[in-house]
C-alpha cells in the first residue's frame, strides 16, 4: 500500500453518514471460528506475560483501557520457560473471568514435551478456555535453528493435529504474507500452511506487514490452493523506529521505502513517530476491512494508546465492508 498521509481522511470523507460502532454482536463464550462467522469484523489484541510486577501493573492498565472497546477476543503469548508458561495460563484465566472477554492461548512446540503440552491443554480446558493458537515457536534461547524436543513436535501442523485429536479446542495457526523467514520459497511456505490447515486449523492470523497488497496477494494464492479458512491480518502500530526495524528484520517483514524514509527522518521525535505510526496503521486497517478482511489482530506490545486510538477511529468512521466478514464460506 503506497504511503499516503491523506488516506484516512479521504476514506472518512467518502462516507455518507456515520456508521454504528463495530462492536461484536455475538454472544460471549463463542469460539473464534464462530465469532468470525457473525457477519461483523472481529477486533482482537495480543499480549504477553510480563516479567515483573511493574509489567503486570502496566498490563492491568492496558486491559482496563482496551476493555471498553469490547474486543472480540484477546490472546496471550507462550514463553520458552516454565514460569512464563504458567503465567500465560493464569493471565488467560484472569482475563476470561474478570473481564468477560473471549481469550485465545498461544501454544508452541519449542522446548515442550508432549506430556507438558497435554497438561497445559487440560488446564486450559478446565478454565473454560476454548481457543488455542498452535505455533511451532522460535528456536529456544535465541538460537538460529529450531530443534524439536526429544518427546515433542517439529512442526506446527503436528501440534494442531495433537490438539484436535485429544481436545475440543477451536485451533488457529499463523501465516506469513511475505513467507516465513526460514522458508526457502513462498511455494514451500504455502505447502506447509496447507498441511497445517489440513491438520485442523480453523482460522489463521498473519504475521505483521506494512504493505496491504502483500496481504491481498497472499490471500489470493492461498485461496487458489483450496484453503478457505478465515485469514485475519495482524497489524503492529509503529511507535518506535529502532524497535520496528528490529522486529521486521527478525520476522522477515518489510517496510515500504517511502514509509521507512519518513520514519527515519522523524526518529528523534517520539510524538511525530507515534502520530505517523497511528495514522498509517489506521489507513491500513480501513483498507483491509473495506476490501473484506474478516477483522484485525493488533500486536499491542502490552501498551494501549496507539491501538486504542486506531480502533476508536475505525469504530467511528468505518463503513460496512462491501463483502461480509463471512465471505470465505
Amino acid at each position: 500500500m503506497p504511503f499516503n498521509y491523506s488516506l484516512m481522511a479521504s476514506r472518512a470523507a467518502g462516507i455518507a453518514e456515520p456508521a454504528e460502532p463495530l462492536l461484536p454482536w455475538c454472544r460471549i463464550g463463542m469460539r473464534i471460528r464462530e465469532l468470525l462467522s457473525c457477519g461483523r469484523p472481529c477486533f482482537s489484541f495480543e499480549f504477553f506475560p510480563p516479567k515483573n510486577d511493574e509489567g503486570f501493573a502496566q498490563l492491568r492498565e492496558t486491559l482496563a483501557s482496551l476493555h471498553e472497546l469490547r474486543p472480540s477476543f484477546v490472546s496471550v503469548t507462550w514463553g520458552a520457560g516454565g514460569s512464563t508458561r504458567r503465567q500465560t495460563v493464569e493471565l488467560l484465566t484472569q482475563i476470561h473471568k474478570d473481564h468477560g472477554i473471549e481469550v485465545m492461548a498461544h501454544l508452541t512446540c519449542a522446548d515442550a514435551a508432549r506430556q507438558e503440552l497435554r497438561e497445559v491443554l487440560g488446564r486450559l480446558a478446565e478454565a473454560g478456555i476454548d481457543n488455542v493458537l498452535a505455533l511451532r515457536g522460535d528456536p529456544p534461547g535465541g538460537g538460529m535453528r529450531f530443534e524439536r524436543h526429544a518427546d515433542g513436535f517439529e512442526h506446527a501442523s503436528d501440534l494442531v493435529r495433537f490438539t484436535r485429536e485429544g481436545f475440543e479446542f477451536c485451533v488457529g495457526g499463523a501465516c506469513y504474507p511475505e513467507k516465513h523467514v526460514e522458508a526457502t520459497s513462498m511455494d514451500l511456505d504455502l505447502f506447509n500452511l496447507k498441511r497445517k490447515v489440513d491438520a485442523g486449523c480453523e482460522f489463521l492470523i498473519s504475521q505483521l506487514f506494512f504493505d496491504n497488497q502483500k496481504y491481498f496477494d497472499f490471500v489470493a494464492r492461498v485461496r487458489a490452493m483450496g484453503i478457505g479458512v478465515p485469514i485475519i491480518p495482524g497489524i503492529m502500530p509503529i511507535t518506535n523506529v529502532a524497535q520496528i526495524e528490529r522486529f521486521t528484520n527478525m520476522c522477515g517483514a518489510t517496510i515500504p521505502h517511502s514509509l521507512l524514509d519518513e520514519l527515519r527522518r522523524l526518529q528523534d521525535d517520539h510524538h511525530a513517530v507515534l502520530s505517523l505510526g497511528v495514522a498509517y496503521a489506521t489507513a491500513q486497517c480501513l483498507e483491509l476491512l473495506q476490501r473484506g478482511a474478516p477483522g484485525i489482530h493488533f500486536y499491542t506490545l502490552n501498551k494501549s494508546p496507539a491501538t486504542r486510538t486506531i480502533l476508536k477511529a475505525i469504530q467511528t468512521v468505518y463503513p460496512p465492508a462491501r463483502t461480509p466478514a463471512g465471505w470465505w464460506l
